[in-house]
């Protein structure tokens, strides 16, 4: 964390800006180990390996900690050489790629896969997510000057309303404790005429719902502790992906692997064996940890925007779900 990047957060409680607590040392340019104090309600919040702390060290996120330490870099474009993240993102928001001048919010920003393209905008990027994840993410990108990551609650955001020109939140709604509370506090950041991008899974009939195999999996595997369940899923994918290799060549195979509980990305993304199943063992462990997997109905998410007075909305389905887009009404 810089010094100076303290003037974008305030308490989460008073919402009063923070200031460095001063009183042992000086607060050098970058800040690994430090304490914010907030001059209104005296709260004070650390900063451990650069990044401020907002919540306690355990919560129901753990388990995404877990997975994002754990594949800290498997999404990275840098990582991978291949341009997925980066297309996913600017089809999701359908924002331009150059931002520089404006300060972008990241609400549930994992190991850092949208904050590496966000910073390549030119703006400054402030990523904030409730586990552990940040740490990943903080190896990733927090190098960079234009981001700021931030391990908060979308509930208590440190950082002030009326303030950020974009705010987006890709991957991250349903698996929060109240997906309508959640998106809600989104627009409360924007800037009057920002700009707001979000995706959420999508509900099917109930019927169809529970032909899903993992929410007949999920009762089970979210109670499990996140070690145990992680092990299991990385030797069950080991055991399995010889077999899924043929599966995949069936008609509808990929579709089948699915349903088998392994996350086959065969033929949908131009990956190495090697990678491909590194996405599998994550995107299985994601598909049956998350405390929280409660996939919306486009009918439901065109009434938040609404509820939100959010303007030139659009909506359209990608390989997440439902991708919804708006703006906050200038004043006047």
């Amino acid at each position: 964390m810089k010094r100076d990047h303290v003037r974008h957060l305030v308490c989460p409680k008073c919402r009063l800006p923070l200031q460095w607590d001063t009183s042992s040392a000086p607060v050098p340019d970058t800040v690994l180990e430090g304490r914010l104090v907030c001059g209104g309600c005296r709260s004070d919040y650390p900063v451990r390996s650069g990044v401020p702390r907002f919540v306690p060290v355990d919560n129901y996120a753990t388990g995404f900690g877990l997975q994002w330490n754990r594949h800290a870099a498997t999404q990275l474009d840098s990582h991978t050489g291949i341009p997925l993240t980066e297309e996913r993102f600017f089809r999701a928001t359908g924002w331009p790629r150059n931002l520089a001048g404006q300060t972008i919010l990241e609400v549930g920003c994992g190991a850092g896969r949208f904050t590496e393209q966000v910073a390549k905008t030119g703006a400054m990027v402030l990523s904030l997510d409730y586990s552990a994840a940040v740490d990943a993410n903080q190896a990733s990108n927090g190098h960079r000057e234009n981001v700021l990551i931030v391990q908060g609650d979308a509930y208590a955001m440190p950082f002030a309303h009326d303030s950020f020109d974009r705010v987006f939140c890709l991957g991250v709604l349903q698996h929060t404790p109240d997906v309508r509370k959640t998106f809600l506090e989104l627009p409360k950041h924007l800037k009057p005429g920002g700009h707001l991008a979000v995706d959420v899974y999508k509900r099917f009939p109930w019927w169809k719902q529970w032909t899903i195999t993992k929410y007949w999996a999920r009762p089970f595997t979210r109670r499990m502790d996140p070690g145990t369940l992680y092990g299991r899923v990385e030797a069950y994918i080991r055991f399995m992906w010889p077999l899924c290799r043929w599966i995949n060549l069936l008609p509808k195979g990929r579709n089948l692997n699915w349903k088998l509980l392994v996350a086959d990305y065969r033929g949908l993304y131009p990956l190495d064996e090697r990678l491909l199943r590194d996405w599998a063992v994550l995107d299985t462990y994601d598909m049956l940890a998350p405390a929280y997997d409660q996939p919306q109905t486009l009918e439901t998410l065109q009434g938040w925007f609404q509820e939100a007075g959010l303007v030139e909305v659009d909506f359209g389905y990608g390989l997440n779900g439902h991708e919804g887009r708006g703006r906050r009404p200038s004043r006047g």
